[in-house]
């Protein structure tokens, strides 16, 4: 449970909030589960990997899939966050292909599949 004091969100155009008047409630019941830490989650500020809601190995298998679609059939039927986060991997088996030496071939035929 997060608790913010009334101080903390001001009605007019200039905010007072500094962040010194959160805290964690926790009940008795929860306490005895959690041992002097705090269940906040910070932000991921400036984070490179987009995590799609999935585990690491089910988002690098779901990445190959959309690749794979992408380099076989051109375009792929997908949400926006998806397909910004496959643009890195197409982009760079397109460079692979470019390359063409028997190294390149064997990356890309290692991340897309058959």
């Amino acid at each position: 449970l997060l608790v913010a004091g009334a101080s903390a969100f001001s009605v007019g155009s200039v905010s007072s909030f500094t962040g010194t008047h959160i805290s964690t409630v926790m009940e008795p019941a929860a306490r005895a589960h959690h041992s002097k830490s705090s269940s906040l989650e910070m932000m991921r500020h400036r984070k490179r990997v987009p995590k799609l809601g999935k585990p690491a190995d089910q988002r690098k298998a779901l990445l190959r899939a959309l690749t794979t679609e992408i380099i076989r059939h051109g375009r792929i039927k997908t949400t926006a966050v998806r397909a910004k986060a496959v643009r890195k991997h197409v982009d760079h088996m397109v460079e692979l292909g470019k390359r063409g030496d028997l190294h390149a071939r064997r990356q890309a035929l290692g991340w897309i599949y058959d």
